[in-house]
């Protein structure tokens, strides 16, 4: 009997495995990052990266802080890791490295590169107002004030901080020739050679108070969206024999293969926004406003607490839209129209998740700030789950919209707390589910209205249509897994973490 119960869920965890060890993926090709989500279904998912930073999604932020910097400019006495791993060039970076200026700290792991190729000088992953750059660098990190190491930080929804450099090709930079010039030590997939250490700070631009800020994912697989990105407003340049360093010297492939493959063209395709919102630390650029566009911790925090606690009919009272602090606490003249173009459509399951969910638990615990966004989503955890529930109910195809549907909410949620985005009108429609039906019959015909009205002043911000759900049932936020040395997700070893 024991044995007989120990056989499902034996072959869950190998069907599961055999997802998670996609092992091979490239960027064209039947391998390429449009079968990604096959077998890493977060590559299919929500708030992925990288992104087109367009002006309309820009929100002035005057709270973002400078980015500071510890530990940067490195002895030539130390010693750095310069590998290639098959998708990048990557150098690892020692752990007094680190990010001051976020709410947690974060140790820097590694940084890597990705490129075009040299008939096609255009590589940058992420684009701005479309246009796109030669290359591109991230320097990875991870909260290391909650987890002990990358590996342990990678899945979780507050595990990682990016730094991202746009390179475009131009002057000649000595601080890249630092690792160029042993890049012929590295030409196959898996050869490593070891470099002097050299000051990490001079590959950034002069300028670090002055970049975007977004909630998103790795651009490569598993795709998890644990990343808090940061990227610089200014470029850096490299001549074009730098450039072509990278873009020609390299091979995907291992040396003893009789057919190299050339490692170039290593860059992810701009995803889906969500209707994310991108924060700036400067005001000036088409699309911005010189005025606060971000609601305070403070008001988010009260707005939240109003939902949570159902006391919908003030809202309503107040045009549910018109979120503005009391009279004590007055604004510039035109932040309620400011709020009101801000809106994110994507957090119209956020609030149906989580209010849903502590019905049906009778946990009245606070959310976001007031509770719960301590707990970070855990997506391996996740996975897992929402795994299961679709094998109960026959429908494993559907992971990547399940996923979707699961984490989209939690994400939105822990965003909105964080000030990266606004209440949207369709998240309280979907409140109104839980409600008595005279209650949300009325609330429902106002918001009916508001949402007409917005349409009809705002026709670039679509409301969004609540996806499917698959049946799966709304589930608390995983708790975190407990601390460990080893690397648990064996699929990707450390020298692989591409961002």
């Amino acid at each position: 009997m024991h044995s007989a119960s120990f056989i499902p869920i034996l072959l869950l965890q190998l069907t599961f495995l055999a997802v998670l060890h996609g092992a091979k993926w490239t960027y064209n090709g039947p391998e390429g990052e449009h079968h990604w989500s096959k077998h890493y279904p977060y590559c299919g998912g929500a708030f992925q990266s990288p992104i087109d930073i367009k002006s309309e999604l820009l929100r002035f932020d005057p709270t973002l802080r400078p980015i500071e910097i510890q530990n940067y400019k490195l002895s030539p006495n130390e010693q750095l890791t310069l590998g290639n791993n098959g998708h990048s060039v990557q150098i690892s970076l020692p752990s007094k490295m680190h990010i001051s200026s976020l709410p947690h700290r974060y140790t820097a792991a590694q940084l890597h590169f990705h490129w075009g190729s040299s008939g096609r000088p255009s590589g940058s992953e992420h684009t701005v107002n479309s246009k796109q750059y030669a290359a591109e660098m991230h320097v990875v990190h991870f909260n290391s004030d909650k987890y002990p190491n990358m590996s342990m930080a990678v899945d979780k929804s507050d595990g990682l901080a990016v730094l991202g450099v746009l390179i475009e090709v131009g002057e000649f930079n000595p601080a890249f020739e630092q690792f160029l010039r042993f890049i012929n030590g590295i030409k196959y997939k898996d050869q490593r050679v070891q470099v002097p250490g050299f000051n990490i700070r001079a590959l950034l631009p002069a300028r670090l108070d002055e970049f975007y800020r977004y909630d998103g994912s790795l651009t490569t697989p598993p795709c998890y969206p644990s990343v808090l990105w940061t990227i610089f407003r200014n470029h850096v340049t490299i001549s074009r024999k730098q450039f072509l360093d990278m873009a020609t010297a390299l091979y995907s492939s291992h040396a003893q293969e009789s057919s190299p493959v050339p490692l170039n063209g290593n860059f992810r395709k701009p995803q889906l926004v969500d209707s994310r919102v991108v924060l700036v630390s400067f005001k000036e650029g088409r699309g911005l406003q010189s005025t606060l566009t971000v609601t305070s911790p403070l008001m988010r925090k009260r707005v939240v607490q109003q939902l949570l606690v159902g006391d919908l009919a003030d809202l309503a009272d107040e045009g549910l839209y018109q979120l503005l602090p009391s009279a004590s606490e007055k604004v510039h003249a035109g932040k309620k129209k400011d709020l009101k173009n801000q809106h994110s459509p994507a957090k119209s399951k956020q609030h149906t998740l989580n209010p849903s969910l502590k019905k049906k638990s009778q946990n009245h615990r606070p959310v976001g700030k007031l509770g719960l966004a301590e707990d970070a989503l855990c997506y391996i955890s996740l996975e897992h789950n929402v795994l299961h529930q679709l094998k109960l109910s026959h429908a494993e195809n559907q992971l990547v919209q399940a996923l979707r549907d699961e984490a989209l909410p939690k994400l939105n949620l822990k965003s909105y707390l964080d000030c990266k985005s606004d209440l949207a009108l369709p998240t309280i429609r979907n409140i109104l589910r839980g409600r008595p039906t005279d209650e949300a019959f009325e609330l429902d015909r106002s918001l009916t209205k508001a949402l007409m009205t917005k349409q009809k002043t705002s026709p670039a911000i679509k409301p969004s249509v609540p996806g499917k759900n698959h049946g799966i049932s709304p589930s608390p936020s995983v708790p975190r897994k407990p601390h460990s040395q080893g690397y648990p997700h064996p699929w990707l070893l450390p020298m692989e973490w591409e961002d």
